[in-house]
């Protein structure tokens, strides 16, 4: 999980802090220190932390904490605020043309993910603000880069530019702009080539691409993981071209988070973007302040309701409802809900997201085995239409058949069974409940995957 190493350093240093009725000047001075070091070990730019610690010392040990009924609360406040600073305070939003359509320039170096994240932003755009986007391949120098944003052109069913390895860049980003013109493409995101290090080759190249088609966004792609390089090469990238954004690639991956909590500092230029995964879905909109909560053990539900909301269907949660208060929930209803909740992205990522979840009993380091939902998913699926709309038939040989089928054991379909029951039991209980009736208390109910 991104952050995972800065977050618990920060939450064991805040906590110490966080019940205090009265904050002294040793207190503050002993909890910088302890963020200080947190923050060099998640490789953040050594001036970045210095002007971090100096800033939140400052305002910690001001009349905004020492004057407030709660000066624990206060400082964790005044911590909260600045993290948030630090990575560029608001939500920074893309860019629209005032004549479509928008171009966008997509530069980095090789290995950053630039041709993924190119496809990812262009799905995003589609899906989340239903967009027209053109993808347009003008790397020609790197071996299958065409191939590739054509195969991911083909995936998401979306129109590539393309003239082959023998053009030049310059002449593919004019050509391209043109015909989305022609087109009525709302969007032009512009894949351009990369290099394994910068070079006057490279920017030269770009810079003549950005004085032809005049970008309204220039977005540097970089790679999460690579820490202080990461910078670095922001650095270099933003003093050429004057990039409008980042994005940052692999922070679903990335432990320290160095990268991300410097870049905005380094070279004052938002992060628009983060890819949380591999897949073309998993590329979401960047905010500072859901992402300072999380790394505080504040949780992000606004999050998590976005996750919900666009890949739960809104129709079928109102009848499952429907069937939750008439006991008619069936194997069929939990395969799909399982199959929605698995579409917003790993459960451990979706259960950071819940306030307070790093403190509950259980879920500070919960691992959650994706092969065991699987496991389940394969022993509803091994069931017949009959079975799993009516479980009261099971009996030992059907009981036997599934296991054989599903190629797992019958106490694992008798334990499913038990817990799919419980599990029936409590929303009745608690349907009751909301009608005003007293319902018995629910036992918890502990699925084989969690």
């Amino acid at each position: 999980m991104a952050f995972e190493g800065l977050s618990d350093r920060l939450q064991s240093t805040i906590k110490k802090i966080k019940g205090k009725g009265k904050v002294s000047e040793q207190d503050v001075k002993e909890m910088t220190r302890e963020v200080r070091l947190a923050l060099l070990e998640a490789d953040v730019n050594f001036k970045v932390v210095k002007d971090f610690v100096k800033r939140v010392k400052e305002r910690a040990v001001g009349q905004e904490v020492m004057e407030s009924l709660t000066p624990g609360q206060q400082v964790i406040k005044v911590v909260k605020e600045e993290l948030q600073a630090l990575m560029g305070g608001e939500q920074s939003k893309i860019a629209v043309a005032d004549k479509p359509p928008t171009v966008i320039m997509m530069v980095g170096l090789q290995g950053a993910g630039k041709t993924t994240t190119t496809g990812k932003l262009a799905n995003l755009l589609r899906k989340k603000y239903n967009r027209n986007p053109m993808l347009v391949a003008a790397d020609v120098y790197r071996p299958a880069a065409i191939n590739q944003l054509e195969t991911i052109g083909k995936q998401l069913s979306m129109p590539v530019f393309s003239l082959g390895t023998e053009a030049n860049p310059v002449d593919i980003a004019n050509q391209a702009v043109a015909q989305a013109k022609e087109e009525h493409h709302d969007y032009v995101i512009i894949d351009t080539a990369g290099r394994l290090h910068v070079d006057n080759d490279l920017m030269d190249e770009l810079q003549q691409i950005k004085a032809d088609v005049n970008p309204n966004e220039i977005f540097l792609v970089v790679d999460a993981m690579t820490g202080q390089d990461a910078v670095n090469v922001a650095e270099s990238f933003n003093e050429q071209l004057d990039i409008t954004g980042v994005v940052l690639t692999k922070l679903d991956g990335d432990t320290r988070g160095g990268a991300a909590l410097s870049i905005k500092a380094v070279t004052e230029k938002p992060i628009k973007f983060a890819g949380m995964g591999e897949k073309l879905d998993e590329l979401e909109a960047f905010h500072p302040e859901r992402m300072a909560s999380r790394i505080l053990g504040m949780g992000d539900v606004l999050s998590l309701i976005e996750k919900a909301q666009d890949n739960v269907d809104e129709k079928k949660a109102k009848e499952l409802e429907e069937k939750m208060r008439s006991a008619s929930f069936t194997f069929d209803d939990f395969l799909e809900q399982m199959g929605q909740v698995r579409n917003m992205g790993p459960l451990e990522d979706l259960l950071g997201m819940l306030p307070g979840a790093n403190k509950m009993k259980g879920l500070k380091n919960v691992q959650i085995d994706e092969k065991q939902i699987s496991h389940v998913e394969a022993i509803i699926q091994s069931m017949t239409k009959q079975e799993r709309q009516d479980p009261s038939l099971m009996n030992a040989s059907r009981k036997k058949r599934i296991a054989k089928g599903s190629g797992r054991s019958v106490s694992e379909v008798n334990r499913l069974l038990k817990q799919f029951e419980e599990m029936k039991k409590m929303m009745k209980q608690m349907t009751n409940m909301q009608k005003g009736k007293k319902g018995k208390k629910g036992k918890g109910i502990n699925f084989p995957f969690m």
